[in-house]
């Protein structure tokens, strides 16, 4: 545990909460620029649920990125050459660890800091567009609390399980991927996995090595992504070619079919969107282990019955264990849901940063997109950093970007059509997106 230096006046400083990926971008980016700034971190060490030590921590045994290293890694700190392709839940551990060593971030944080609540000076009044956050912090020695000069959340945006309600009871084990650490969970056990998104294909491929019988229950189709075309990863390949999004549907789909065929011939269902329109599957084994009979493609659940499973198309089944891989949902809980402009499924925010309402709160990594990358979050984070720089210094561009985060909001979907989901209601356009916060970046440098 690192606690507060009470010998600094923290209504000059920047409160930071959250010590994974995206809040060491926002750490380094606010050290590059001086900005002073104290970190608040909940657990011992750095790396967010990518340090499987960490008790929100929701990665397993098996995980990996399910995007390549040279597409994922902060292009000011490369990932070492030995380390794979598809970097473990290990390697990216300790890639974060360095990152925090090599640019002497962890002296910024109070760690074993649990942030209770944030609120505005003077909250009620409407008029302060920049007053100070309250922050109160738990810790081994007791609730704290101080005021600071503005506030950057970037406590990660899949640590709150999305647990579906089911008609009936089931007496068996019923847990969420957020639980799930090794397939020993499924030693001898009759599984069945809700969802085919990424985590429940790579669990359901574990669970073949460990569990009597492997189900998986669909309600959707997918588009699957090999991890590997051509002997090189998936998503090094493509060039530069900007295509209309329309031809780029249809050419990718027709590509991706040459090297997966057509999933719908193991039971899974087709797609009734076009591709791009939802996040795809980085995930060939499961095809594989479908082909090979290892795992078994079930319907929509109906209801459940003690150990017994009623599915949609009549159909019922027992099992031992059911694990809903069905996503998280976006939780920020130590404030309130208003002053971060929460509307419908997520928060409204100008480039899924800045709300309307505040000139001196920034919300880092709430942005979910094919191939983003970290590089995608440093990004983000610069913006922020250089927005409170121009704040401080007076520059008129500060001003104009007030202005533009009032509305409207661009378009960052670059043309897509994305599904009308809660895990998709904060999805963007990579190439669309990261060209909006480079423009929104260099206009304050």
């Amino acid at each position: 545990m690192t606690t507060l230096d009470t010998r600094t006046d923290t209504r000059t400083q920047i409160a930071l909460i959250g010590a994974g990926p995206s809040g060491l971008a926002a750490a380094r980016n606010l050290q590059k620029l001086g900005i002073p700034f104290q970190g608040f971190e909940a657990y011992t060490d750095v790396g967010g649920l990518w340090n499987i030590h960490n008790p929100r921590s929701t990665v397993y045994e098996s995980a990996h990125l399910i995007s390549s290293k040279t597409t994922t890694e902060f292009s000011e700190f490369p990932m070492k050459p030995e380390v794979a392709d598809y970097p473990s839940h290990r390697e990216m551990r300790r890639y974060f660890i360095d990152f925090a060593q090599h640019f002497d971030l962890k002296r910024h944080y109070c760690f074993g800091a649990q942030v209770q609540s944030v609120v505005p000076v003077g909250e009620g009044d409407g008029e302060d567009k920049a007053p100070l956050w309250r922050v109160t912090w738990r810790d081994a020695q007791g609730e704290h609390g101080a005021e600071f000069k503005g506030l950057v959340i970037a406590n990660g945006t899949l640590a709150e399980p999305n647990l579906p309600k089911f008609e009936g009871r089931f007496s068996g084990e019923l847990i969420h991927t957020a639980a799930y650490k090794s397939a020993e969970q499924f030693r001898g056990k009759r599984v069945l996995v809700v969802g085919a998104g990424n985590s429940g294909c790579d669990i359901a491929v574990d669970a073949v090595h460990a569990a009597d019988s492997v189900d998986i229950s669909v309600r959707r189709g997918y588009y699957f992504v090999p991890k590997y075309v051509f002997g090189k990863p998936a998503d090094t390949l493509g060039g530069k070619l900007r295509l209309p999004v329309w031809l780029k549907q249809k050419m990718d789909a027709l590509v991706l079919g040459w090297f997966t065929g057509d999933p719908a011939r193991f039971g899974l269902p087709k797609p009734d969107y076009k591709m791009y329109e939802s996040h795809p599957v980085v995930n060939s084994l499961i095809l594989h282990h479908l082909g090979h009979g290892d795992i078994h493609v079930k319907p929509d659940i109906a209801r459940l019955d003690g150990r017994t499973v009623f599915f949609r198309d009549g159909s019922a089944q027992d099992y031992d264990l059911i694990l809903c891989a069905t996503g998280y949902r976006l939780h920020y809980p130590f404030i309130k849901p208003e002053l971060l402009n929460w509307q419908g499924m997520a928060p409204q925010l100008y480039l899924n940063i800045f709300t309307p309402r505040f000139d001196n709160l920034a919300v880092m990594g709430m942005i979910e997109a094919s191939g983003i990358g970290w590089q995608g979050r440093y990004e983000q984070a610069e913006l922020v950093a250089r927005y409170f720089k121009a704040q401080a210094t007076g520059n008129p561009a500060a001003v104009a970007l007030n202005a533009a985060k009032r509305g409207p909001a661009p378009d960052l979907s670059g043309g897509f059509k994305y599904l009308k989901l809660e895990r998709m209601a904060y999805y963007v356009h990579k190439d669309t997106y990261r060209a909006a916060v480079r423009a929104a970046s260099a206009a304050l440098a």
